[in-house]
């Protein structure tokens, strides 16, 4: 037998379980919350109060009634829900009268393209910076650095929108104060990065729906390296005379990488769930500012859908965490396979 094979074979079937695990924990976390949704979103009020005229007759209202199945018990209606989404199918949206599935996703690449852009923001500005504070944590940069990021932490996401939009698109007149602007096409897929009127429309949200994801990786990022410039393996690097850069990002930062990949995969969910706010500031034609006008309008179908959605996103974002974290980490693994 090849050295090395049985403890292969060994790993790579405790690899199996610990998947086995948390794929069959993600499908009980989606069913128990589609039961949550379901019933939480169907007792907030009867859409057809919306729908229709209040001068309607009472037939009208009975037979719209029946066409969306609201005669019906709600287990009743739950169960016809899973059938349907067992086929692919989410509904049609009272309001638009298309399918849910083809309104979310026309409205999904203006959403991914705003988080994305955030993202890159947060990641290319928060770990060097805290990596720094950290590396000098008395130094007055440091401190301004710690300043931002419990600016990131604790100031209203709604509150820096409008002052970003006071100042840069009001007083300063650099930048629009919402939309999307203009859309071109990368590989094929529709974007407003592919425009320079896109982007001026996109960095001003994307800023603002950074700051808290930046704070944070500022705060983990230091923290991650103060506790590292004690340990022995950093001294015995300083010992051997190894550059400054070297020793910050291909010991260090690989060490404290954990917990950094951890909270960024599951800031991202986070991130795509709750960028209503800076949708709704910025009038953000994305996925955040349908679910708020659905609200409003109490179109159920796409409530429904997008916090299911929103589920499974989170669900498979912490599945791929969790196997990244076991790549990292192989003491996962073990404690996954037992």
């Amino acid at each position: 037998m090849r050295p090395g094979a049985h403890s292969q074979r060994y790993f790579g079937g405790m690899m199996f379980g610990f998947l086995a695990q948390r794929l069959f924990q993600a499908i009980i976390v989606v069913f128990a919350m589609s039961i949550i949704v379901f019933v939480g979103v169907y007792a907030i009020g009867n859409p057809i109060d919306v729908l229709i005229d209040p001068g309607a007759t009472a037939e009208i209202r009975d037979n719209l009634i029946r066409q969306y199945g609201l005669d019906q018990p709600l287990w009743r209606q739950y169960l016809t829900f899973l059938g349907n989404v067992a086929q692919g199918d989410l509904g049609k949206s009272m309001v638009y009268n298309i399918s849910v599935v083809d309104l979310v996703f026309s409205r999904l690449p203006a959403t991914l393209e705003l988080v994305l852009v955030s993202v890159v923001i947060a990641t290319v500005i928060g770990i060097p910076a805290g990596l720094y504070a950290g590396y000098r944590p008395n130094g007055i940069a440091a401190k301004a650095i710690m300043a931002l990021s419990v600016l990131g932490f604790s100031v209203p996401t709604f509150w820096i929108g409008m002052l970003l939009i006071m100042l840069f698109a009001v007083n300063l007149g650099w930048l629009p104060s919402g939309g999307r602007g203009e859309v071109g096409t990368i590989f094929g897929i529709p974007t407003s990065l592919a425009t320079a009127n896109g982007w001026s429309h996109v960095i001003m949200p994307a800023i603002n729906l950074s700051l808290f994801k930046m704070g944070l990786l500022i705060r983990l990022s230091r923290a991650g390296m103060v506790e590292a410039m004690n340990t022995d393996y950093v001294k015995f690097a300083r010992a051997q005379g190894l550059p400054d850069g070297q020793i910050v990002f291909r010991h260090i930062l690989r060490n404290i990488s954990i917990p950094i990949v951890t909270v960024f995969g599951l800031e991202l969910g986070s991130t795509l769930a709750f960028a209503v706010v800076t949708e709704s500031v910025f009038t953000w034609p994305g996925v955040g500012k349908l679910i708020i006008d659905s609200i409003l309008q109490l179109d159920r179908p796409v409530m429904v859908s997008y916090l299911i959605m929103v589920v499974i996103l989170f669900v498979q974002i912490n599945l791929s965490v969790d196997i990244v974290y076991a790549r990292l980490d192989p003491r996962v693994r073990l404690k996954g396979g037992k």
